[in-house]
């Protein structure tokens, strides 16, 4: 990959925990509480995200909803062009799915791919009564009928860009941006 350079930061640490904090107040309105859901972070940048929502809700339900872990590997319809071997990591479900409102967490959609394999992995494991989406940021560019429920944050883009999403428990600080390639 070309050398990418940060264009604009959207999103600061503050920025990133008030987006959280306010999707997990409309999980929350929009489930009507938390006592039959449970979150699932999608690998790798969902997975702390998700982690950070759970926490959220527990402020402002005094009930922390279960989190679970889907690594989508083996699903996503480009896998051949990844690589030859390409690494699956454990997806961990601390419940069954069945009957339950599983959220999905993302950092960020952008056609709809992730999310179409991430569907796929969950019919395989369960029937959940429903599925919802939160993303971090929503850029466009949809190449499939995919909306996120709760959204952080709405950012039109160029398919030229890309929006990196920057977490403290992978990259040791908190950030989202626009990156361009040096020119």
């Amino acid at each position: 990959m070309a050398n990418l350079v940060d264009k604009t930061v959207l999103m600061d640490s503050q920025g990133i925990s008030r987006a959280l904090v306010r999707i997990s107040h409309e999980i929350v309105e929009k489930n009507k509480g938390v006592d039959n859901i449970l979150l699932v972070g999608i690998r790798s940048r969902g997975v702390p995200l998700s982690e950070r929502v759970a926490d959220a809700i527990e402020k402002i339900e005094g009930k922390r909803p279960p989190v679970g872990v889907l690594d989508i590997t083996l699903y996503r319809d480009d896998l051949s062009t990844l690589s030859y071997q390409p690494i699956v990591r454990p997806t961990t479900m601390p419940v069954d799915l069945d009957g339950k409102i599983i959220v999905l967490v993302d950092d960020v959609l952008y056609t709809g791919r992730t999310i179409r394999a991430a569907l796929d992995a969950i019919i395989d494991m369960g029937r959940p009564k429903a599925i919802q989406l939160a993303v971090l940021v929503d850029r466009g560019h949809r190449e499939l009928p995919i909306r996120a429920d709760f959204v952080g944050k709405n950012v039109p883009t160029s398919s030229k860009e890309v929006v990196s999403v920057m977490v403290k428990e992978l990259d040791n600080e908190d950030k989202v941006a626009i990156r361009a390639e040096m020119e």
